[in-house]
This record gives C-alpha cells, sequence and structure tokens, in this order.
C-alpha cells in the first residue's frame, strides 16, 4: 500500500480517493480469492464485501491482524431484515459488521454474511474483538440472530420478559410489554466475581413483588423528580 502505517500516537496519512480506491481494489481482490468473497452489488459506495458464514472468523481475524490492512477496530455490528424490501430475492437476514483502521485512515470496510431466517445464526467473534460481546447481545435482542459461541448471549436492551426481537419487520409496531419483575444481573455479577478469585457468599432470597402485587397494575405511571439536599 502506499501509505504508511500510523505508529503509536501518531496521526494516520489522511485519506484521498486514491488511497481508498487502492485499498479496496487490494483487500477484495485477497478476500475473493481466500474467503470465497462477493461484491454486494447493491452497495454504491463500493464498501461491503459478502462473505459465507463458515469464513466470517478467518476472514475477521485475517483482516485484524494483517499488516496489509490493519482493520483493527470493530466499529459496530448489526443485522438487516429484508422481509419485504422490493426485489429481494435472497436470505430474509444479513449480519454486517463494519471495520475501519486506526493505522490508515482510507481502510473502511463492511462484511455481509447472508442469514436465512429457518437457521439464524452466525458464528461469535466476541474473542476476537472484546466490544463484540455487547454488539452482537444487541444484535439478538433486536433481531433473533444467534452468535453461536458467545458466553452470555443475553437481552441487553429490552427486559427480561420480552417476547419476540423488536426490529424485525413482522414485529407490530405499537406492541407494549410489560414488565412484572426485576432483572438483578445476580448470576453475570456472581460468576464475574468468582473468576477473580473471591468468594460469593450466600444470601438472603431476592424478593422482588409482581405488579400484581404491588397494586399498580393498569395504573399511569408517575414521573418521580429526587432531589438530593445537602445536609447543614
Amino acid at each position: 500500500m502506499s501509505a504508511q502505517p500510523a505508529g503509536p500516537g501518531q496521526a494516520p496519512t489522511p485519506a484521498t480517493d486514491e488511497l481508498r480506491q487502492e485499498f479496496r481494489t487490494r483487500v477484495f481482490q485477497v478476500l475473493a480469492q481466500t474467503f470465497q468473497a462477493e461484491l454486494e452489488p447493491a452497495d454504491r459506495w463500493g464498501l461491503t464485501v459478502v462473505l459465507p458464514g463458515s469464513r466470517l472468523r478467518d476472514a475477521v481475524a485475517f483482516l485484524r491482524d494483517s499488516e496489509e490492512f490493519r482493520l483493527d477496530m470493530m466499529v459496530d455490528i448489526t443485522a438487516i431484515d429484508y422481509l419485504g424490501y422490493p426485489g429481494h430475492d435472497q436470505a430474509r437476514f444479513a449480519v454486517v459488521y463494519n471495520l475501519k483502521s486506526t493505522a490508515y485512515a482510507a481502510h473502511r470496510l463492511r462484511l455481509k454474511v447472508r442469514v436465512e431466517e429457518e437457521s439464524a445464526s452466525v458464528p461469535s467473534v466476541h474473542d476476537l474483538f472484546a466490544i463484540a460481546n455487547w454488539q452482537e447481545r444487541e444484535t439478538w435482542d433486536q433481531y433473533g440472530i444467534a452468535f453461536d459461541g458467545h458466553p452470555d448471549l443475553r437481552r441487553l436492551l429490552n427486559h427480561i420478559e420480552f417476547v419476540g426481537h423488536p426490529l424485525r419487520k413482522d414485529y407490530p409496531a405499537r406492541k407494549r410489554q410489560w414488565l412484572s419483575t426485576n432483572d438483578p444481573l445476580v448470576a453475570p455479577l456472581d460468576a464475574r466475581l468468582r473468576g477473580r478469585g473471591f468468594e460469593v457468599l450466600e444470601g438472603a432470597g431476592l424478593n422482588s413483588p409482581t405488579v400484581e402485587e404491588t397494586g399498580l397494575l393498569g395504573k399511569p405511571s408517575v414521573e418521580k423528580i429526587n432531589v438530593v439536599g445537602r445536609h447543614k
């Protein structure tokens, strides 16, 4: 590549159209030859590569570790539901991975894996990028796409009693779901403490009242404002 990678504490060489095109040409060539990748024809910016799910982990690790590309930041993981999309004849879902380089300003890439509705899962990359742990949880929560190998695939934005996945196109837009209990997060907290060598003592059981027990069922919520004063 023409540009030199930025060292620690240095700003990368500013991106130019020439450097962007040079990167895209080279990275698409390598991914096609090594990982069975194809260009996404619907991407008018020329930044998206479609990969088989079976090659995802290898491709992500390669792009991260390659001195030539250095795509060492996972910016985001999200999904697309193509249900009802005009002219779409591929799998209903796709999982999208946005990568960039902290060493080369011109290096940005989007990976896409098509996912069938009947087998909505892809391999997890949480061990390749730590941030992917939460990004995958959010994507599963919102779209219902599982990430095989994820260590703790729980809801992240919706509550623990939520049924369904609200960013799917067939989820009723006006549907509301009440929460009748609390999510104390005790189990993952205990696991983290034990993993760090602490002894977790058994305490009293949790006592979270249900909505019926509180007598608030059907009553409108009231906004409460807490004022903290200083004692003199």
